[in-house]
């Protein structure tokens, strides 16, 4: 590869990186993605001059970037001799004949799991990072970074008690959840709180009833507790596909209100004659993505001795937040909080005093006001280019989630469509690893979170263009 079709490549790269980011870090991830899927090792870099030059930024900008790679050892650089590519050695990845892993996570690494790449072009599960109000966000660590809070620093048993009342306030107003803070148990995101529950309520192989398609995160959570995983089909216009021979599951996990990936409402009644059937000891609801004025499809009662509710802030808010919730029935709060505390250990108390001042002040209802308000709109233009493809079933309508879901018609390869359409820069996962081996449905799950204005507009219309070629 000679330097006039690196530069190319490069510019291509960096143009279909989303608008909203920084140079910097459009820089960055254009050259990691060409360093690490493209480009072969030892590939000498034009010179700063000329990338920079390629893609119009200032020479300082790309210098920062460059910086992050070769700090990230994806680069190298010698005085006088320019920089070249240093990309990870395939032997490097490579599984030795010996695995030297359990069993548990040998079966969860051969599924279906998180991404190694987490931006792009519809990219699922990412919310809107560029546009969340940072600056507030810095000032909140400043007040409580002083010396007379210097408790924030030491492990937080139970968890922050004003963010547990502010998570308690805020679920009275959006979810028409009425709980008493000492039902709340502070987790560090969803896969936490999933695991808590695995610990607590179950022993290895018990059985948990999931539904098809599902959550992966939480089938994988399930999975290394050393629970029996049983899917149960779900359509919105059927309700739960139940077996003629019912096994007794201590365990049921659903989607909340809105259903994840189908992005669509979820059914309360179909939740509740899923219970009467399975009989289950606990309920777990999983309140992945919602709005306002969907609680009455949620199950969950704050005054039941067997559901709990699984909340999180990183898809409101930001995936490195890594703070959530869990609302559980009275006579297990205390002892899955010790439980809690004696696996995990607690701390982070600066960044949940952070979060219960920014809730308290509103400005978590505000920004869930106007992201939701924006989500719907970049949904509305997504779902307008995909509805009419050939061989498409359906497609989620539009929603103030960050998720929507393509559903083709039965033969397609979805796998395949997903890794084609990477190629191409656009970031989509497959429905089908997701689903039962009894549930033939495929399609595409893709996010609107990393996408705004033109450059949604554009890449929709790319990504319509692509399916049309796939599909046909």
């Amino acid at each position: 590869m000679d330097h006039k079709e690196a530069l190319h490549h490069f510019a291509h790269l960096y143009a279909h990186q989303p608008q909203q980011l920084s140079k910097q870090v459009r820089i960055e991830l254009a050259l990691r993605q060409a360093i690490t899927r493209q480009w072969p090792t030892g590939l000498r870099l034009p010179s700063h001059r000329a990338l920079a030059s390629t893609v119009g930024v200032a020479r300082q900008t790309l210098a920062q970037a460059i910086k992050t790679l070769l700090d990230e050892q994806l680069l190298k650089t010698a005085h006088g001799q320019g920089t070249w590519t240093n990309k990870p050695l395939a032997a490097a990845t490579q599984v030795p004949t010996r695995l030297q892993l359990s069993e548990r996570a040998q079966r969860v690494l051969s599924g279906p799991g998180a991404s190694m790449i987490q931006n792009g072009s519809f990219v699922p599960g990412i919310p809107d990072i560029a546009q969340f109000p940072m600056r507030k966000w810095r000032q909140l660590y400043a007040s409580v970074t002083v010396p007379q809070n210097a408790l924030l620093l030491s492990y937080s048993t139970g968890g922050y008690g004003p963010l547990k009342r502010a998570i308690r306030d805020f679920l009275a107003r959006w979810r028409k959840v009425h709980c008493d803070t000492e039902q709340i148990i502070i987790t560090d995101g969803t896969h936490n709180g999933i695991e808590l529950c695995a610990m607590a309520l179950a022993d290895v192989g018990d059985s948990v009833a999931i539904e098809s398609p599902c959550y992966w995160g939480a089938r994988n959570v399930f999975s290394a507790a050393g629970l029996t995983i049983e899917m149960l089909p779900w359509r919105p216009d059927e309700g739960h596909r139940l077996p003629s021979a019912l096994n007794a599951s201590p365990l049921v996990y659903l989607t909340g209100s809105h259903h994840y990936p189908l992005s669509v409402p979820t059914n309360a009644e179909h939740k509740r004659r899923l219970c009467d059937a399975l009989s289950p000891t606990y309920v777990i609801e999983d309140d992945y993505e919602f709005n306002r004025d969907d609680h009455a499809n949620l199950l969950f009662d704050p005054r039941s001795e067997r559901h709990l509710l699984v909340g999180s802030f990183s898809k409101m808010m930001f995936p490195g937040l890594r703070l959530g919730y869990l609302v559980v029935p009275r006579h297990l709060a205390e002892p899955m909080n010790r439980l809690r505390s004696e696996l995990f250990r607690e701390g982070r108390m600066l960044d949940q005093a952070v979060l219960a001042q920014f809730m308290f002040d509103g400005d978590l209802d505000a920004w869930c006001h106007r992201i939701q308000r924006d989500y719907l709109g970049r949904q509305q233009v997504l779902h307008d280019q995909l509805r009419t493809l050939p061989k498409v079933r359906s497609v989620s309508m539009p929603s103030s989630a960050i998720s929507l879901c393509i559903e083709f018609e039965p033969g397609i390869n979805d796998v395949q469509i997903a890794q084609t359409l990477l190629k191409e820069h656009l970031v989509v996962r497959p429905l089908s690893p997701v689903c039962a081996k009894h549930d033939p449905r495929v399609g595409l799950v893709m996010g609107v979170g990393m996408l705004s204005g033109e450059t949604l507009v554009r890449e929709a219309q790319r990504l319509r263009r692509c399916l049309e070629a796939l599909l046909r």
